[in-house]
């Protein structure tokens, strides 16, 4: 990097980012390619494999998607052998989800998730440096005016969650 780009402060911001939006978008790709599920469907798949049983509503909360999107990625999970729903013995009304040991076996050899991967990192650094960058990337959220936008903790390719 020449002198005139190491100064150039905004450009160096935008490329991080571009950097930053292109890592989350290939792996995404290369996880649907490999395992034939979305980031959402393989953090669903953890959430219910962290618990014996779960409900759909917990789910949501955990993944921090919405129940009706969660419902669509039950149902394709479900389609794949991955996990069934069953109904709860004294009130019919529950259901939980369950992994099956099909979805065991695709976790077994799922790579770990994006966001694994940098909370590992991140957490390494001492404190005072996660707080500049904390701090740094809230700022650059407020100068996008960025603040009002929904954003889970969770790393997906797109704004539409693929379920």
């Amino acid at each position: 990097m020449n002198e005139a780009e190491e100064n150039n402060y905004h450009y160096r911001i935008l490329c991080a980012l571009r950097r930053v939006i292109r890592a989350v978008d290939i792996y995404s790709r290369k996880l649907n390619s490999n395992l034939g599920l979305t980031t959402p469907q393989l953090l669903c798949l953890e959430a219910v494999s962290k618990e014996e049983s779960m409900t759909l509503t917990r789910l949501a909360k955990n993944v921090h998607l919405g129940v009706s999107t969660v419902n669509g990625i039950i149902d394709r999970l479900e389609a794949k052998q991955y996990l069934r729903r069953q109904r709860a013995d004294k009130d019919r009304r529950v259901v939980y989800l369950e992994l099956t040991d099909a979805g065991r076996g695709v976790l077994d050899n799922a790579p770990s998730l994006l966001q694994d991967k940098l909370s590992e990192s991140f957490g390494k650094l001492p404190g005072e440096e996660q707080k500049i960058i904390t701090d740094s990337l809230e700022r650059i959220v407020q100068l996008m005016e960025a603040e009002n936008i929904d954003a889970s903790p969770n790393l997906f390719a797109t704004d539409k969650v693929l379920s």
